[in-house]
């Protein structure tokens, strides 16, 4: 399943990169929120691969409804994260693919094809970049490297008042405008900290565990378990996420 999920994820990446800056049609889905035809190009051929090997699993994916089956697999497939970078030209975008088993995450994939990087991530087998280990890295918060929510326009003055808490308190501050980038970049060691305010499943099911196979943690804002259907959620390398967590706590009373 990880070879066929790391296929469909190198076949999916080569349309976004053959068409990029060659976008036909952009679409509104909602308030700032936009989907070109290459999303639906690439995630239809995911699909393809999927189901010729596994036509009875379930599917879950962005831009279409996907397929609910009796099958205790589900795949988890967002064919393009980052589309408003993508339709912009910014090249920081990628797919991610995830496996949920019985209602765990238990494999996942993302390949960022402009970077040239290809993860993967079996659940108690460890984190990859192009075949080999990555790992979190061991900075603390003081010299933490924050990947903040790109959605400020929504819950302005919550979330711009966490921040400036944040950056009062650590390093630097960076908003790429891709959940896959944010997170692999947790799981390579590059970032300490990811707060997202709300993501959909496809973005970040991979994502979250790749940063707890690279030695990371993964939880809800609120310091709970995470899963794939939560609102949000804290990424970090796990040297000062409890004191995240209380930050966050506190910025709201």
């Amino acid at each position: 399943m990880k070879e066929l999920a790391i296929a469909a994820a190198k076949e999916a990446g080569k349309i976004l990169v053959d068409n990029f800056g060659e976008i036909e049609r952009v679409d509104t889905k909602g308030v700032r929120d936009l989907v070109s035809n290459v999303d639906i190009a690439a995630e239809n051929r995911i699909i393809e691969i999927i189901k010729a090997k596994y036509p009875d699993h379930g599917i879950l994916c962005e831009e279409s409804e996907g397929e609910v089956t009796d099958s205790e697999y589900k795949w988890i497939i967002d064919p393009l994260d980052g589309t408003h970078n993508y339709i912009y030209g910014i090249r920081i975008f990628g797919i991610s693919i995830a496996l949920e088993r019985k209602g765990e995450i238990v494999m996942g994939v993302i390949n960022m094809p402009f970077a040239d990087e290809l993860y993967w991530a079996e659940k108690g087998e460890g984190a990859y970049l192009n075949g080999k280990p990555i790992h979190v890295s061991e900075r603390t918060m003081e010299d933490a490297l924050v990947i903040f929510d790109s959605t400020l326009h929504t819950e302005k003055a919550s979330k711009t008042g966490f921040l400036s808490t944040l950056v009062s308190k650590t390093f630097g501050l960076r908003i790429t405008g891709s959940a896959v980038r944010n997170l692999t970049h947790i799981a390579n060691g590059s970032a300490d900290l990811v707060v997202e305010y709300s993501d959909k499943p496809w973005d970040f099911a991979a994502g979250g565990l790749m940063v707890e196979e690279a030695g990371g943690k993964m939880t809800t804002l609120k310091g709970d378990r995470w899963s794939p259907y939560v609102q949000g959620y804290l990424a970090s390398n796990d040297k000062f996420h409890d004191e995240i967590v209380e930050l966050m706590r506190s910025s709201r009373h």
